[in-house]
């Protein structure tokens, strides 16, 4: 298989999105495993390069261009948009036109995966309220990803060297989170994490699922007795498939390092309850991916850190795994279940 393209979304202008784009451009290494093309504008990465010292050599497509001739592209390069206007753009500083940009280059990476111009998306950080701002009512990329891909299923795997969590509820407060789950979406979630592993592992993942309350409820003495009515029997579905499952495991001790050892991935039953762990242990190198999609879309584990904005000090850890993981989640799928 041949280098796949990846469009790499550049993320709120005034954050750390241009300068760890253009720290990947520079990076060597990725070229031969991933052909990353960024989606921003290159007004904006002049700057930003001219103001941290940074090289930037990558070829500059316009819009016309890319249309014409994406097939050709075989080296890192740039896909302008020519927005926002470089004098509306100040470092570290939200704004409405730069999360209408992270939001352009957002959905064009999707409409351009869709038409088969790249075969994943890797998305740098954008800043929600800056999306709000600019009229756009999405709490982050996964919920964008899922509606313009009208997917039917999807979920959320962070995923390091030294942890992989799944979430089975997202971006919602904690009085809502046991209200969204079932033991379909509970099975859902195992199904795709396996898949992936899969693809990651190249074998048959052991997979550790969380349970909702303290001590996994404690045999019914805490919460709503959602291990028994949900977790349990999504687990027991899932093993009578063949599935190597453990669980419902007590969070407090779920990721302790032996457990760690001998888990693959865990199936976390709220948002925090898996990124708490995953960005204690593995802050720069984490990488966010939409599970469940048409496409491969992966992403960076933070945000878009303004009080370091455009300052020489992001680490590009985070967005070279990720584009390093698109390219392995492009390959065929793995067998599956024996």
């Amino acid at each position: 298989m041949s280098s796949p393209r990846i469009a790499v979304t550049m993320g709120d202008p005034a954050g750390v999105g241009p300068e760890i784009c253009l720290r990947m451009l520079a990076h060597e290494p990725i070229t031969g495993s991933a052909i990353p093309i960024v989606f921003g504008s290159a007004a904006v990465l002049n700057r930003a390069a001219s103001q941290l010292g940074l090289p930037f050599h990558a070829p500059i497509l316009t819009r016309e261009t890319w249309e014409q001739n994406y097939q050709a592209i075989d080296r890192p390069s740039v896909l302008d948009f020519d927005f926002p206007p470089l004098e509306q753009v100040v470092p570290g500083q939200m704004s409405p036109i730069c999360g209408e940009a992270a939001y352009r280059y957002v959905t064009a990476s999707i409409d351009a995966a869709l038409a088969g111009q790249v075969e994943a998306v890797t998305t740098g950080p954008l800043n929600k309220e800056a999306l709000y701002a600019a009229g756009h009512h999405f709490p982050g990329h996964t919920e964008i990803f899922a509606e313009r891909m009208q997917a039917e299923r999807s979920c959320m795997m962070l995923t390091s060297d030294l942890l992989t969590c799944s979430l089975a509820t997202v971006h919602v407060g904690y009085l809502e989170a046991p209200r969204l789950l079932s033991i379909e979406r509970i099975c859902e979630v195992i199904e795709l994490t396996a898949e992936a592993m899969r693809r990651m592992r190249g074998r048959e993942p052991r997979l550790a699922v969380c349970g909702l309350n303290p001590h996994a409820g404690e045999h019914g003495l805490f919460g709503q007795r959602e291990e028994e009515r949900l977790i349990e029997p999504a687990i027991l579905r899932m093993r009578e498939q063949g599935y190597h499952l453990e669980g419902p495991l007590p969070a407090d001790t779920a990721f302790l390092p032996d457990r760690r050892a001998r888990t693959d991935a865990y199936i976390c039953m709220y948002h925090d309850q898996g990124l708490i762990p995953l960005k204690t242990l593995a802050f720069d190198s984490a990488i966010n991916t939409t599970l469940g999609l048409p496409v491969v879309r992966t992403s960076v584990d933070h945000g878009t850190a303004f009080d370091i904005a455009w300052q020489g000090t992001a680490n590009p850890t985070s967005l070279l795994a990720a584009v390093r993981l698109a390219a392995v989640l492009c390959r065929p799928p793995a067998p599956l279940l024996a």
